[in-house]
């Protein structure tokens, strides 16, 4: 079946409703939704089907270490994509955002963080709320295109700011930022991506991989700072060799 532009936007948008039904919390912790990924999504991603495992439990494991050392200042949300985290949100002091960063990079398999925590006050309910919108309709001009591959990419939002997370080419990267730059409402776009060649995503589809180079290992955990959680976690893959290449960050006003 078809769907039309406003019943895409309107299915991207249902996906932020437990999102949102969630942040009034006291000290509230977002994990960015890797663990909802489905069958469809896992056939057409990117990643390897090792590595999205892998950022489920990354979020889940990131997610418990930031609860034991959260405050009433801390508004954080994390999100994985490759192993790569990406920090955003609110904390109340430079030692606070420094401790979030620390102890999420001694989670298992994490290969880097990207630390965009704030220092000051946390969002209100309402600019969360916009924050949901705004992904949704980046989400839906992004799938509305058709010279993207839309998964590709994963969308999150903070006031405003949108953070483009994924493996893709640089036509892809810079056309993407395009289509989220013309969204009614977004302040900046942050690129967090792997750029890969188009020679790179056709070997790997050759080989019957999903088109995402290997990424590099993790340092190793501390010691004393093994993962641990109350929470059902799938296996973590262990990491492949290292390769050239690695997320690019990339602001654009």
């Amino acid at each position: 079946m078809t769907t039309t532009p406003f019943q895409r936007l309107a299915i991207a948008l249902a996906s932020g409703t437990v999102l949102v039904a969630g942040l009034s919390a006291c000290v509230p912790l977002v994990v960015g939704g890797a663990a909802a990924v489905g069958v469809g999504m896992v056939a057409t991603d990117r990643r390897s089907s090792g590595a999205q495992l892998d950022d489920q439990g990354i979020e889940l494991r990131a997610a418990a270490r930031v609860r034991e050392i959260a405050n009433d200042n801390m508004y954080v949300s994390v999100t994985s994509f490759n192993r790569q985290v990406l920090l955003t949100g609110a904390v109340g002091s430079e030692a606070d955002r420094r401790r979030v960063e620390d102890v999420v990079q001694r989670v298992d398999n994490v290969r880097s963080v990207v630390n965009e925590l704030t220092i000051g006050q946390s969002s209100t309910f309402q600019e969360r709320s916009n924050d949901v919108f705004i992904s949704g309709k980046v989400k839906a001009s992004l799938l509305d295109a058709k010279d993207i591959f839309a998964n590709s990419f994963k969308v999150v939002t903070e006031r405003g700011v949108v953070y483009l997370m994924g493996i893709a080419t640089r036509r892809e990267t810079d056309r993407a930022t395009e289509i989220a730059r013309g969204i009614s409402g977004v302040q900046k776009v942050v690129r967090v991506v792997e750029v890969v060649s188009e020679a790179e995503l056709a070997s790997q589809a050759q080989r019957g991989g999903t088109g995402a180079p290997a990424p590099a290992p993790a340092p190793s955990s501390a010691p004393g700072t093994s993962s641990s959680s109350r929470v059902p976690l799938p296996p973590m893959e262990p990491l492949p060799p290292a390769q050239p290449g690695g997320a690019t960050t990339t602001p654009v006003r």
